[in-house]
């Protein structure tokens, strides 16, 4: 699903563990938030961190807002043992999001650095919701039933994320839309693809039921680690679609803003996981793959020196 062209934001804050700001709060310097939200992105979002630093100073700060935003709900699944915790969680992030939009933001670090960002560009609150949903969605340690649930998860997650950056760069267009919904599902399936072999540690597969019975994978061939044709054959199928993603996003290339372009810089990051596992004939199992990549730091640094980035 797409966003409406043109759509813009409503109002703009929460509290935590429920409660409000009290009258006459004055709301803290940002200087703090900033750096909150920066250093639990460089630690948490490591690509995210650098793409962030190459975004225009304008809105360099409210893309640190918006990753710390989604750092805080990805990191829920992974920090519970009970489903009725993380419910809990997501539900003070829904409470943060609407007071966000009723300027009565928490004492919390990123809903508050979040609601400047929110006020800054004029954000609009459906794509804050749709990821806060997903991933409550997502808290049942199940498998992907298919390659399109997949999808619809990277859509409501990643492309909203990027639906959010676009409008922090003060572009709302429907080509870079069309991209950004393509490159958003690419980033879903690679993040999937990357985080196999520690939730195999885990005990944990969540890849594409349909696809690794085509192949007649079960999940315990992934737990154990296992690198027959076969196995690499549904890592196959699941990595080509993110390059079938990624081939779509590049179609609208003429067709998008120059304006927009800085929001996509993550693609430099799937493309080059995406090369990595071609090379290792899509041994998702092989030690290059949990590399951080020399390419992609090189790409930062020659960013980093554009003046775009100035």
């Amino acid at each position: 699903m797409l966003r409406a062209a043109g759509a813009r934001g409503e109002l703009p804050w929460p509290g935590l563990g429920g409660g409000r700001a009290a009258a006459g709060w004055s709301r803290p310097s940002p200087g703090g938030e900033v750096q909150y939200c920066a250093e639990l992105v460089r630690k948490r979002d490591y690509e995210g961190f650098l793409c962030s630093l190459l975004l225009p100073v304008e809105s360099r700060t409210s893309a640190f807002a918006l990753r710390a935003f989604n750092v805080e709900l990805a990191q829920i699944k992974d920090s519970i043992t009970q489903k009725t915790t993380g419910l809990m969680r997501m539900q003070f992030w829904r409470e943060a999001v609407e007071d966000i939009y009723c300027d009565n933001p928490p004492h919390q670090p990123v809903a508050a650095e979040l609601w400047r960002a929110v006020k800054r560009h004029n954000l609009t609150k459906m794509w804050f919701m749709k990821i806060i949903d997903e991933r409550e969605k997502n808290l049942d340690d199940r498998a992907y039933r298919n390659i399109q649930e997949l999808e619809t998860y990277a859509e409501n997650t990643q492309s909203a994320l990027l639906y959010l950056t676009l409008e922090m760069l003060g572009v709302r267009d429907i080509h870079a839309d069309h991209a950004a919904s393509h490159i958003g599902k690419a980033q879903g399936i690679v993040t999937c693809l990357r985080a196999t072999p520690y939730h195999s540690t885990r005990q944990k597969v969540f890849l594409p039921m349909d696809i690794c019975m085509l192949h007649g994978v079960s999940q315990e061939d992934f737990i154990r680690g296992k690198q027959e044709k076969n196995v690499r054959d549904v890592i196959y199928d699941i990595a080509s679609q993110a390059h079938i993603h990624l081939e779509h996003a590049r179609s609208f290339s003429k067709k998008v803003p120059v304006k927009a372009y800085p929001a996509f810089f993550c693609t430099v990051a799937l493309d080059d996981y995406l090369c990595n596992m071609r090379k290792v004939d899509f041994n998702i199992f092989h030690p290059s793959l949990q590399k951080k990549s020399s390419g992609y730091t090189l790409f930062f640094y020659q960013g980093l020196l554009s003046p775009s980035a100035s």
